[in-house]
């Protein structure tokens, strides 16, 4: 039987453990399963966790095995060559899809009904290949997509307007990358719409706009320049989508999912707003887009598409 409280962790890298001690420290999982090919390592940092259990209260968290996350309901992977400086997501695919399918067997033999959480970039393109190398239900594979994106977005224009970034609704949407884009049609701070109007004394004019979103284009290769890769962000997004899960909100969260008709997108994953709960990805929600931004979620998904191909998956 699964255990809604027991997450699995595959990966003990910098994410892995951003991850897990978000997880640990929010109170979130009861027991952490902590997986990596350098077992001593997983054990290493389960031994770390478990000494703060007089802060946080009893939770376990040790070293495994892939039969040890039978009983795990959430399962996030994080496993994967490291980011290069410099390297595109895109350019990790090839190196990461061999991962991966040794990944989803093992996943696939020990958890079969577990849910699964891909945090592992280029994400878009993992999550499609996990999908297709998996035997579960696609709606029961996501990833993390725009999530982190979005709300480096709203964290910038929150500075910008000087409010709480809680009060700033805006989406990145379509890749985890380059190509990905912000809905400036629908963003808005209280209800205002941020395009062409004044708030608070403020406005963010096209350039204003342009500026932000080439901040967040280039906000995971200005980390990894300075500290060699992207790891606290990620992991309180990861903590925020299994307690969303767990909880069973229904939150709608910009995640990568499999779009086979919404947007007019055919067999593609990449970021669009979809309510999350305990049965995984549910139905899209019809955001209306304009038509720039129609336009730029079909060339994400074109730049996406033209990797799938070479993928091998079939």
């Amino acid at each position: 039987m699964l255990h809604p409280h027991t997450i699995g962790i595959v990966g003990t890298g910098q994410v892995g453990m951003a991850a897990a001690y978000a997880l640990f420290q929010q109170r979130i999982a009861n027991e952490l399963i902590l997986i990596d090919r350098d077992r001593a390592r997983a054990e290493g940092e389960a031994m770390d966790l478990m000494h703060a259990q007089g802060y946080v209260g009893r939770r376990r968290v040790r070293a495994g095995d892939y039969a040890d996350l039978a009983r795990a309901q959430i399962i996030i992977v994080t496993a994967g060559v490291a980011q290069r400086p410099g390297e595109s997501r895109l350019e990790l695919l090839q190196r990461n899809v061999a991962v991966f399918r040794e990944i989803a067997e093992q996943l696939d033999r020990h958890a079969p009904e577990a849910l699964l959480l891909i945090a592992s970039n280029p994400v878009d393109l993992l999550t499609y290949a996990m999908e297709q190398l998996s035997s579960r239900p696609r709606h029961r594979v996501i990833g993390t997509g725009t999530m982190l994106d979005t709300t480096r977005l709203r964290t910038l224009l929150a500075e910008h307007f000087q409010v709480d970034p809680r009060s700033v609704h805006a989406l990145i949407l379509g890749e985890h990358g380059d190509s990905e884009f912000a809905v400036w049609s629908q963003a808005n701070i209280g209800g205002t719409p941020i395009r062409g109007h004044t708030i608070l004394g403020k406005r963010c004019d096209q350039s204003c706009r342009d500026a932000l979103l080439a901040k967040v284009r280039g906000a995971a290769g200005s980390i990894i320049e300075r500290k060699g890769y992207t790891n606290w962000a990620i992991g309180l997004v990861i903590a925020h989508l299994v307690r969303t899960i767990q909880e069973d909100q229904g939150s709608v969260l910009p995640v990568t999912t499999r779009l086979d008709g919404a947007y007019g997108l055919h067999d593609i994953c990449l970021s669009i707003p979809v309510r999350v709960g305990i049965e995984g990805a549910g139905a899209p929600l019809p955001l209306p887009l304009d038509d720039e931004e129609r336009a730029a979620l079909a060339h994400s998904a074109e730049v996406l598409r033209g990797f799938i191909d070479g993928l091998g998956l079939d």
